[in-house]
This record gives structure tokens, C-alpha cells and sequence, in this order.
């Protein structure tokens, strides 16, 4: 037989109590952004975007992740102290709202950005961007068509050159052929 026990009023305070810390929690943190999936060209610049909220002065670290590395860009407090790491000194440009642009993109900086926000209570929230960095093929073309309009310009004067050379050998010919034969004064034409 089954017995059913209502709980008392403790019971319940303690379980509101409870429920009500993990909201207040849950809901003291918040990140996000409206584009998470990114793609530029080398030699470009990025920002990734977010919005943060939290209730108190949030501790903002940032990470890059890809399949051969895993490493620390940076950590902050806005307003209080900024701490980037020596292989993105000169190529960060940290926002207080959290965001954080990358300035001269690489082949290698195409991958997983992980932004960490932390309160003072110890809680943390996670968001990720995607970064993909595509090579500029525009580049190897315009050497290329350079290269190949050299080598036209290059032909053409060739062929020109050897046009002029045809012609003055032709004249030279002419010429001496002209030398060779007697002249018209010699042979006079003889009454009949």
C-alpha cells in the first residue's frame, strides 16, 4: 500500500530557498552575440562581438583552440587590469564589453575562440566563435597576369625586332644587287 506524505512548510521554504540561489545563479552571467561563425582573408581584421552581463565586475579570458594547439590569448577586467599573452600583444585590441578584435590575420589563427566569463562568486559562462581565414588567391593571379603580360609585351617586341631586321635585309640586297648591275650610261644604243 502506498502512502503519500505531504511535505511541510520547512520542506518547501528550503526547496524555494534552494531553487531560488540556483536561478539567481544561473542568471547572474550572461553571454552571447549575435554572429558566432566568422570568415575573413589573410591579412584582414576580425572582432568577436559579445554581450555581457553580469551583476558584478566579470573576469573576461579569451582562448584559441584548432587541432594542433590550445592556447591563452588573454584575460581582463574592465576598467581594472589587462593581461594578454606575448604571441598576441600587438594584435589584440580588447574591448570592455568583452569583445575582442584581432588585427592581421593568419592561416594559423583560422579556428575555435572560446570566450570565459567568471563573476566573483566563482561562476562562469562559456561562448564560441568559429574563425575560418581564407589565403587570398587574388594575389597569385595578378602575379601571374603580370608575369604573362611581360612575357606578351616581351614576344611583341620580338617580332617587331625581327620585322625591321627582315626589311633592312631586304633593302640590303636590293642594294648591292643594284651595285652589281652595269649601269645604264655604259650600254648606249647604237644607230642602225
Amino acid at each position: 500500500m502506498w502512502h503519500f506524505r505531504l511535505w511541510n512548510g520547512k520542506d518547501v521554504a528550503v526547496f524555494l530557498s534552494v531553487a531560488l540561489c540556483l536561478c539567481h545563479t544561473a542568471g547572474a552571467i550572461s553571454v552571447s552575440s549575435f554572429q558566432r561563425s566568422l570568415i575573413r582573408s589573410v591579412q584582414d581584421d576580425v572582432v568577436f562581438s559579445v554581450n555581457i552581463t553580469c551583476s558584478c565586475v566579470p573576469t573576461i579570458q579569451w582562448t584559441f583552440m584548432s587541432a594542433a594547439v590550445s592556447r591563452t590569448i588573454g584575460s581582463w577586467q574592465p576598467g581594472v587590469y589587462t593581461n594578454i599573452t606575448v604571441d598576441y600583444s600587438n594584435r589584440v585590441k580588447v574591448c570592455d564589453d568583452g569583445s575582442m578584435g584581432l588585427s592581421d590575420l593568419r592561416l594559423q589563427d583560422a579556428g575555435y575562440y572560446v570566450v570565459t566569463v567568471e563573476d566573483s562568486a566563482g561562476n562562469s559562462k562559456d561562448l564560441g566563435f568559429v574563425l575560418k581565414v581564407n589565403e587570398v588567391l587574388y594575389e597569385d593571379l595578378q602575379y601571374l597576369f603580370v608575369t604573362a603580360l611581360a612575357l606578351i609585351t616581351l614576344a611583341g617586341l620580338l617580332m617587331l625586332a625581327m620585322w625591321l631586321l627582315h626589311k633592312i635585309c631586304r633593302k640590303i640586297k636590293a642594294w648591292r644587287r643594284r651595285k652589281q648591275m652595269p649601269e645604264a650610261d655604259a650600254t648606249e644604243l647604237q644607230p642602225l
